[in-house]
Order: C-alpha cells, then structure tokens, then sequence
C-alpha cells in the first residue's frame, strides 16, 4: 500500500532555530515525515544552503516538497510580468531541486476577468514552457499547480487535473481546505471519496498513490478563502478526510498549513494512524 506522510508547511513552530535546516532536524524530532520548504516570497536561498538542506533531509529521514512564490501570475497581460513569473517559477524548481525536494507547488494564475478558457490556455503553454526548460536542464521535478480557495484565482480542480494530463511532469497539489471554501461543500467522506475518485478518473493511480496535498482549517466567505486556521477553530471534517484517503490507498505528502503547523500535522498523522490501527 502507498506510504502517506505528514508534515508541516514550513519550519516547526516549535523549533529553537530559523533555518531550514534547523526546521528538518525538528520535523523529525516530533515524529513527522516530511516538510515544505516555504519560497513564498521571494526564493533566497543560494545553492551551497541548499545543499545543505538535501543533506540534513538525508540525514533525518524527511521528504521535501517546496512552495514557489505567491508573486507568479501566468495570465498576466504584460509579457515582461509574465516573464518574470516564469523565472520565479523556474528558480523555485531549481532551488527546490538542489534542496532534494520531490516537487515544486505553485499558485498559478488570477482570472483577471478573461474567461476561464482562455486562462486556462495561456497558463497551460506558459507551464508548458517552464516544465520543457527544466527538463532540458536535467531536472525532474514535478511542478503540481495548486486547488486555490478564491473564485478569482485560477485553480479550480478541473484545471489542475486537466493541466496534470496534459503535461508531462505536472501533477495537482490538491488543497482540501482551498476546495472547500471556494464551494462551500467537499466536507465530508462522500464527497472528500468523490474528489479522489475524480482524480483517479484522471490521472489513474498515479494520481493517488503521489498525491501533494494541503490540509487545513480555514476561514472562508461566498467569495471563498478568508484565511487558515486550527482544525480546533474551524469546520474541516479531516477526521472523515483522513477515513477517505486511507479507503482510496493514497499515499504521498500531507502538508499541513494550519497556524499551528506541527501540531496539527501531528493531529492529522495520530488520526490516520488510529485507522490503520
């Protein structure tokens, strides 16, 4: 069956240093099994770091996913800023590569009021070209376009499967709290089943048994994603989110992006354990 891991979406919390490193060494010590390593505002870290941080990850035991920066936005009208969300894109996959990391996440594209369509094209050839370019430079990295929470923002789950199919050395990063407020619903274990049922129609098994995903609680309105909060302080059933995946035999990264970070990571990790217990 395919292993699933649990981990935080940056440094523990609770960790008594700041670096990534640091950050590595402390997953382990909680009992954790892998972790994101956070680009999401500008990438850093220079490559002798990142080797380090492939090391340390080495050396603990933990799987690295990396998170490229927000400011990425491959409608954009303008050829220079869409130009310079490629190479935020392509910099992120490098980095993250030299750090270990399996795959890069990244938050696509806003509407900007064009239809859907149209969007979904030009991200498609922009992501396209990002992918060809780090093949060509020997790099494997899988780049997982992102669920996103706001109707606004490109990424409903369609577009990313879509994209998944369509390119090579793409998969979804399938955000279950960004699903959740952008529609209201996908909050219990009938529909949590239905969304990886969707998946597998798409992507075959594949698509489940390397799934990134990201698990929260969240705060949301009609417009969707307000803000992430503590599973204690929100209405995401992960309980029957965690039944689902164990019956579908997913396996993967769970990357965890409440405030708590470790904490609820470990919540997640306890829960799903209890199942297979």
């Amino acid at each position: 069956m395919p292993q699933l891991l649990f981990g935080p979406a940056g440094i523990p919390r609770s960790t008594q240093g700041k670096s990534t490193v640091d950050g590595i060494a402390r997953v382990h010590e909680v009992g954790l099994d892998c972790m994101e390593v956070q680009f999401v505002q500008r990438v850093a870290m220079g490559p002798a770091a990142a080797k380090q941080v492939q090391e340390a990850a080495r050396q603990n035991n933990v799987r690295l996913s990396a998170h490229a920066p927000y400011a990425i936005n491959l409608n954009s009208h303008e050829p220079d800023k869409l130009a310079a969300s490629e190479q935020r894109l392509l910099l992120a996959a490098r980095v993250g590569h030299l750090c270990g990391a399996e795959t890069v996440n990244a938050h696509l594209a806003f509407y900007l009021g064009d239809p859907p369509a149209e969007v979904y094209q030009r991200v498609k050839t922009a992501l396209a070209r990002v992918v060809k370019t780090l093949r060509e430079e020997s790099n494997p990295i899988i780049v997982r376009p992102e669920v996103m929470g706001k109707g606004s923002q490109f990424g409903a789950i369609e577009e990313v499967l879509d994209l998944s199919a369509e390119i090579d050395g793409v998969l979804p990063t399938i955000d279950f709290s960004h699903w959740h407020a952008r529609t209201g619903r996908y909050n219990s274990y009938a529909e949590f089943t239905e969304v990886l049922k969707q998946i597998e129609a798409k992507l075959g098994r594949r698509g489940i048994e390397n799934m990134h995903m990201h698990i929260s609680g969240i705060k949301y309105s009609k417009a969707g994603e307000l803000s992430h909060l503590n599973f204690a302080e929100a209405d995401l059933r992960y309980e029957e989110l965690m039944r689902a995946l164990k019956d579908t035999g997913a396996g993967g990264m769970a990357i965890c992006e409440s405030p708590n970070l470790e904490e609820d990571a470990l919540v997640l990790q306890e829960t799903y354990r209890k199942l297979n217990s």
